[in-house]
């Protein structure tokens, strides 16, 4: 069976396809597509492909009334990649309340220079902040990754308030 993608698509989740599956990043009539990012819009579907997924959550990038009049199945993967943007949040907060770019940008100037060591110690309080710890983090939606970050902020000693109209059970019994 062939399986086209149409964005660079991680190998952990392609190995996951065994050798019955040809994997092309170039194919005329795939019976699969797998997607990310790419907008599928104004794509134009064999009659052979039966599948589309999406490589995460939504499916805005594919027409999907477009596959539905087809007999193509769209499905997504919501979830798959949510510790990674839980990761990139938490990252996020905290640049956004440190000065780690600046000071990184700052500490390559020293380079070279004889006295870096005073140099350095006498610049370093120019790139303090705030600790999120007691800060109020206030999240939008209480899926997969919300929830993620919602507990790794709390572990962090923040405050969090969250709200999700459609907060599932298994959801709130996640959080901590």
């Amino acid at each position: 069976m062939d399986i086209l993608t149409l964005n660079k698509i991680s190998k952990i989740g392609l190995k996951e396809f065994d050798s019955s599956y040809n994997i092309l990043e170039e194919c005329e009539n795939p019976q699969g597509i797998i997607v990310r990012s790419a907008s599928m819009h104004e794509y134009e579907f064999s009659k052979e492909t039966l599948a589309v997924a999406r490589a995460g959550a939504g499916v805005n990038n594919i027409p999907v009334d477009k596959c539905a009049e087809q007999g193509i199945v769209v499905f997504n993967t919501p979830g798959a990649n949510s510790n990674a943007v839980k990761e990139l949040v938490m990252c996020g907060l905290i640049l956004s309340s440190r000065k780690v770019v600046q000071g990184i940008n700052w500490a390559k100037t020293l380079e070279g220079q004889e006295d870096c060591a005073a140099l350095a110690e006498k610049g370093k309080g120019n790139f303090g902040g705030h600790e999120i710890m007691g800060k109020t983090l206030g999240i939008v939606g209480l899926g997969a990754i919300g929830i993620k970050v919602a507990n790794a902020a709390e572990e962090l000693g923040m405050d969090v308030v969250g709200y999700d109209p459609f907060l599932s059970v298994d959801g709130a019994v996640a959080l901590s």
